[in-house]
């Protein structure tokens, strides 16, 4: 389902996503919309535009999460507001997608989001956590991780390799190595699967 106030906009990403195993079901042009449009129809993923006429997309998340809690809810942004990334991803967001993307790698991310991951711009990704251990209502400390293993948990989540996850961080994937076995023994799971959910559940 696309939710986007801005109709070329909405048709070039429901072309883009015309490909085998993606099928747009809906499209909306406002939150008030797309919440009369849920009744009839039960998407898998749903494209959320963050700066929508009326109530935001983020506004839009928070009532949309708790109605289909099985959905993965992707936030499409055209300029990075990190409170609003923050506010959207406490209230369900499933990840983050800039509207500057190629085609190729939109279609990569629906199909990488319904399978579970979170796709989120790399740039984002350790600045995202950080904002969520330090601000109140943040993981902080989550299973006695410390900052910079919340960060190593949340790209392992994302279903980066260690050496992307050191590339993200500006770290060796030896380094990387080390803070994932910490966290697997302090949060007590024997894989990085088990220990990205945990995180996705809020550790």
């Amino acid at each position: 389902m696309l939710v986007e106030d801005h109709a070329l906009v909405r048709a070039a990403i429901r072309r883009t996503l015309s490909v085998p195993g993606i099928e747009v079901v809906a499209e909306a042009a406002s939150a008030e919309q797309a919440l009369a449009m849920i009744v009839h129809h039960r998407p898998d993923v749903i494209l959320v535009d963050i700066e929508l006429p009326g109530m935001n997309g983020v506004q839009l998340v928070r009532e949309l999460s708790p109605r289909l809690p099985d959905a993965h809810i992707v936030m499409l942004t055209g300029s990075v507001n990190r409170d609003d990334l923050v506010a959207a991803f406490r209230n369900g967001a499933a990840g983050f997608l800039s509207k500057d993307m190629s085609p190729e790698g939109l279609v990569r991310a629906v199909l990488a989001v319904r399978d579970g991951e979170m796709p989120m711009p790399r740039r984002l990704a350790g600045e995202l956590v950080r904002q969520l251990v330090s601000s109140p209502g943040g993981r902080s400390g989550g299973g006695g991780l410390s900052s910079r293993e919340l960060e190593v948990l949340k790209l392992v989540s994302d279903g980066l390799t260690d050496r992307d996850i050191g590339h993200a961080l500006g770290i060796s994937p030896r380094t990387v190595g080390r803070h994932v076995g910490s966290v697997l023994d302090k949060l007590g799971v024997r894989n990085r699967a088990e220990a990205a959910r945990r995180f996705r559940e809020g550790l």
